[in-house]
């Protein structure tokens, strides 16, 4: 506990010299039904679904209600406020207004929330939705080992739903046991707000499939796009298997995306750009003709949310550092026949990237 709580107050620490930086007396944070809760965890360790956070430059307070009075003590060292007669945001409007100056999340807040408790408040209110994003992205040790924990739960059990594949199974048979299986091997759940992608023979044409009823055929290539929470850390990993057998279409596929995948791998490294290492995986495709029929930016960060910053894509501004974790998955979809997709996470290192999901088995494997 001793621990986690060091983490949390060297983070507050962090936010405090952004904050002195950026000439802010105070900055708040609201969560409004897990809207929000995952910045709320990263800096105050608190994991509740409705909390509001009052952060100076010498104390740092957390409102919640009493569902959670037993459980923030134990997540949090922040002094603790059960709510009591006002809303998180009346807690909020009223403790800042001693300040001059606070910052808030414009981009996490409602414009009904702010004009009507915000707005009327006599401060100078600034937006610093930033902040979070900034401290989020560098993933540290503690964060890496939970990112890598969550890969390891999630190869095993897709691994594991493999060799239990049986006739007839549709979509959505694989979906509940993969997830059942990633629960019984001690993740959390799947992913905290999306579900898996599933999708086989020509519904793998859709890059965002979701599970359905459809039985999945002998010979069809099915693509499954899933990952793991671990103490509220994600992994995401995109791998195809086929039943019996797989196309030459499918191996050929398959085969450039390995391509495209190693050579974008080759140049992930702090400095680089995300729009560099997209038109590297972008040129190879492109060389055997597909270049139409890779439709989306090739990866993203990943942490507590499955998608964060940095972003690798055609319009990314993003410059890769020393911590970032990222996806890289590129994917080839042919209306009418089908797709795939190769996807596994990487932290950028000292001159180079870590992978994360030990890309040891990215060829369609045969059930």
């Amino acid at each position: 506990m001793s621990n986690k709580f060091e983490i949390i107050n060297a983070r507050v620490e962090k936010l405090r010299a952004l904050m002195t930086e950026r000439g802010l007396d105070v900055f708040v944070l609201l969560v409004d039904e897990r809207a929000n809760s995952e910045s709320c965890h990263y800096i105050s360790g608190f994991r509740g679904s409705s909390a509001a956070l009052i952060i100076d430059r010498d104390r740092a307070r957390l409102i919640t209600d009493g569902r959670y009075q037993t459980q923030v003590v134990m997540q949090s060292p922040f002094e603790i406020t059960i709510q009591s007669g006002l809303s998180l945001p009346e807690y909020i409007a009223r403790e800042v207004a001693s300040y001059k100056t606070a910052g808030f999340e414009a981009e996490k807040i409602s414009y009904y929330t702010f004009q009507k408790y915000f707005a009327k408040v006599g401060v100078n209110w600034q937006d610093a939705s930033d902040l979070m994003k900034i401290l989020r992205r560098k993933k540290d040790s503690s964060e890496i080992a939970l990112i890598k924990k969550a890969a390891l739960i999630g190869r095993m059990a897709y691994g594991n739903v493999l060799r239990e594949f049986a006739p007839d199974m549709t979509e959505i048979d694989f979906d509940i046991l993969l997830n059942q299986e990633i629960k019984k091997l001690g993740a959390e759940k799947g992913w905290a707000h999306d579900d898996f992608i599933v999708a086989s023979g020509e519904r793998g044409a859709m890059c965002h499939a979701p599970a359905t009823l459809r039985k999945i055929q002998v010979g069809e290539v099915v693509t499954v796009d899933y990952g793991a929470m671990f103490e509220g850390y994600m992994s995401d990993i995109t791998r195809n298997f086929a039943i019996g057998n797989a196309s030459s279409k499918a191996l050929e596929i398959n085969n450039i995306l390995l391509e495209a995948h190693h050579e974008a791998v080759k140049i992930l490294r702090p400095g680089i750009s995300g729009r560099e290492v997209d038109a590297r995986a972008r040129e190879i495709i492109s060389k055997y003709g597909y270049a139409d029929k890779f439709v989306h930016g090739l990866g993203h960060g990943l942490g507590l949310e499955v998608h964060e910053s940095p972003r690798l894509s055609r319009i990314s501004r993003d410059v890769l550092q020393i911590g970032d974790v990222v996806t890289i998955e590129p994917g080839i979809y042919i209306e009418g026949w089908g797709g795939l997709r190769i996807e596994d996470d990487y932290l950028i290192v000292e001159d180079t990237c870590e992978c994360l999901t030990l890309n040891d088995n990215q060829s369609i494997e045969i059930v």
